[in-house]
């Protein structure tokens, strides 16, 4: 009889030759790729486009770049401020600062304003209202990397301090302060920022899963075993993520290789766990350990390979995405499952027999005959509280399906009441110097002011100025004169500041209403195809674009990804039924999480609004490793239900895979909670609904909802497959 192609892979690594060969190789590919490439973290991070060409901001933008064209650069803008008000002395400060400037421009500056022969009237005209607060801007050349432009501010603070001008005392003390903000300044303070973040991120996982590991197995060596495995795999992850960044076949995102890590070591850290939990429990039946992992790898591969196969299809998904920083995520994330599915059943197998029994110490398994003869006792698991909740499960289904519905109902009901932002500032801490000098533009300066909206308009050589007719729309507060297109005298350029937060909702959605009343104006003065000859830009448009868009990839992806796990667990199960259920059940868990989510986001950590990202990013991840847990107990259900009758099967399988699935559950939530100790806003919202999203899957669908409708449907939880053919038989 042919061996099962996993039981063939477990004997060849479980193998002497093989197990020493296995590691062998991955040790030297570790070491010539980390010599060859560079590690992706190395690699320059650029702030990649997000909206794509064809979004009406970004045409604004081309033909605003196009005729109206400013080579003064990329600016960095000063926001001075003193509580009490500016003084004589704080403009001289200013003065002297510039006039530095012009005698020694820093690296990479491209232009500066004459503000160091500026009359002391010129900057009264310049101050907000108040007196407290005056912006002045400093432009470098455009495109110069973010790294080299931190050393020019570097620079800069040394001049500052030179003139006892503060950067970082609290701003409410009497003294002239300075912050850099502006597109130079958020820039250098987010990659600041994400550099920071890295580091502290990488720690906080690896000694998470460290201390979880040790709690829940009590033995040392087990603990650091799948790190061990997942930083192999990341010596294989990183260096050719680098080269791909590096040849320009992706973009690096920071945001998306720290999550990548966190993911990695839970994701990793689970697929490590199923296999060593199964090799314990045949180890108390099998003598020999290479035979035990040969039957290990039989039994939990399949069910490892379809939970790896999942996630990387679900993360795929993302590269459907029009909005860049969603598909700057997806090879990142199904790269590196992809590597760390395979290093579960490469090199852990290859680990795991090397060491034998003694990865268990103190709580060696070993079957009845070595216990008797080393006068030894069974460790072996009682399971009680599985046995319990599976007895339960199959002895009350409707109490449990009502029961769980229910919850995940009620959460779920919070999920309309969600208010997003597509504000990527506010996603950074309010003590970032970049988003304070930003407040103080907010707080000092008219609303509008903070980010103009430019309407372009071609009017096809009709004479019109639409100047009068803007100024007359209730939401807009001031409109600059008309700008005649330099190479096209028929393109007008309009400035207008709306009279609210330009980053608002209501906003946003001024946007297609202005759009709408500019289309009538043009048509009415005799324009013909006006929607046509319409574009607006500027951040108040961009942020309705992103809005726009990021609801389009929603609409793509969250389907696309439904079909394709739906035709993996089809392919793997034969059953049409449980596809239905298993993808049914970690949907509503989705929307219990988001609703949840929202709940300690907004009523115990007082965030007002949620980055419009969350929802899709918490899809992705939450179905594709939901569907992970599903899968995994799902197995074992089919496989004892070959020998046993439907309610056994059910509850055994509950029994059976009851401990490693919670403590799978409990690493990957902590490492996804770990994100919420970050100070960027967009990943402690992600964290924090990822996080209660696993929990959810991990105590409520996986032990609960999935056996009690497994139960319930009896036979019919196999059709048509092969076992409920047989149950027809029988």
């Amino acid at each position: 009889m042919q061996k099962h192609p996993l039981e063939q892979w477990g004997s060849m690594v479980a193998s002497k030759k093989g197990r020493l060969l296995a590691i062998t190789i991955w040790v030297l590919l570790v070491v010539a790729l980390s010599f060859a490439w560079p590690q992706i973290n190395s690699i320059e991070s650029e702030s990649g486009k997000n909206l794509p060409d064809t979004e009406m901001s970004e045409q604004a933008a081309s033909i605003i770049a196009e005729e109206f064209p400013n080579d003064a650069g990329t600016p960095l803008l000063l926001v001075w401020h003193r509580e009490s008000g500016l003084t004589t002395d704080d403009f001289v400060a200013i003065q002297k600062v510039y006039g530095e400037l012009q005698a020694k421009p820093l690296a990479h500056q491209s232009l500066i304003p004459p503000y160091d022969v500026m009359p002391p009237q010129a900057f009264l005209a310049a101050t907000s209202e108040n007196g407290s607060t005056i912006v002045t801007p400093i432009f470098f050349k455009k495109g110069v990397a973010t790294d080299l432009l931190q050393e020019s501010l570097n620079s800069l603070t040394t001049t500052m301090a030179t003139y006892n001008v503060q950067l970082d005392k609290d701003l409410a003390s009497d003294e002239l302060h300075v912050r850099y903000s502006g597109p130079v300044g958020i820039a250098t303070d987010a990659v600041s920022l994400f550099s920071q973040a890295d580091v502290k991120l990488l720690i906080a996982t690896v000694m998470l899963v460290l201390v979880l590991l040790i709690l829940i197995y009590r033995s040392p060596l087990l603990a650091i075993i799948p790190l061990i495995v997942v930083s192999l795999a990341y010596g294989v992850i990183s260096p050719t993520l680098g080269f791909f960044a590096e040849q320009g076949w992706i973009d690096k995102d920071s945001q998306a290789v720290s999550i990548m890590t966190v993911l990695l070591f839970g994701a990793g850290t689970d697929y490590c766990l199923f296999l060593i939990s199964k090799y314990r429990e045949i180890l108390f039946d099998v003598e020999d350990k290479a035979t035990a992992m040969k039957l290990a790898v039989k039994e939990s591969g399949g069910a490892i390979m379809m939970s790896a196969l999942t996630v990387v299809i679900g993360l795929a998904t993302l590269s459907l995405a029009h909005y860049g920083a969603f598909q700057r995520f997806a090879v990142p994330f199904s790269f590196g499952v992809l590597i760390m599915g395979i290093a579960a059943l490469v090199i852990l197998p290859a680990i795991l027999v090397i060491i034998g029994r003694l990865a268990f110490f103190p709580f060696t398994p070993r079957t009845e005959e070595m216990a008797r003869k080393q006068g030894k006792k069974q460790h072996k698991s009682s399971h009680k509280t599985s046995r319990k909740v599976g007895h339960f499960v199959t002895h009350k289904p409707w109490v449990v399906i009502v029961g769980t519905v229910l919850l995940l109902g009620g959460l779920a009901a919070f999920v309309p009441r969600i208010q997003y932002t597509f504000d990527l500032l506010s996603s950074f801490p309010e003590n970032m110097p970049s988003r304070e000098g930003f407040t103080l533009i907010e707080e000092n300066f008219s609303p509008g002011e903070l980010a103009p909206v430019q309407l372009v308009i071609d009017t096809d050589e009709t004479t019109i100025n639409i100047q009068q007719s803007l100024t007359a729309l209730p939401y807009i507060d001031i409109v600059e004169d008309v700008q005649i297109g330099e190479k096209n005298d028929s393109i007008q350029l309009y400035e207008l500041t709306f009279n609210a937060n330009p980053y608002a909702k209501e906003s946003l959605a001024h946007i297609p209403e202005l759009k709408t009343e500019v289309v009538n104006i043009l048509k009415n003065a005799g324009i013909k195809n006006a929607d046509k000859q319409v574009w607006i830009g500027g951040e108040t448009a961009s942020q309705y674009d992103t809005q726009q868009i990021t609801e389009r990839d929603e609409s793509v992806i969250m389907p696309t990804m439904i079909a394709l796990i739906a035709i993996l667990l089809f392919i793997y199960l034969r059953s049409v039924t449980a596809t239905v259920y298993l993808l049914a059940t970690v949907i509503i868990s989705y929307f219990g999480a988001l609703g949840a989510g929202w709940l300690i986001l907004h009523h115990v950590m007082g965030a007002e609004a949620i980055s419009g990202a969350i929802p899709l990013y918490a899809f992705v991840f939450l179905v594709a490793l939901g569907e992970d847990y599903n899968i995994f107990m799902i197995s074992e259900i089919w496989k004892k239900r070959k020998n046993a009758d439907h309610l056994t099967a059910v509850e055994e399988g509950v029994v059976h895979t009851g401990s490693v699935i919670t403590s799978a559950g409990l690493i990957l939530a902590g490492t996804f909670a770990v994100l919420a100790t970050l100070p960027i806003q967009v990943l402690v919202q992600f964290g924090v609904v990822t996080a209660i999203g696993v929990l959810l899957d991990t105590f409520i669908v996986r032990p609960l909802l999935v056996p009690a409708i497994t139960t319930v449907l009896g036979k019919y939880a196999f059709w048509p497959g092969s076992l409920f053919k047989k149950e027809n038989r029988a």
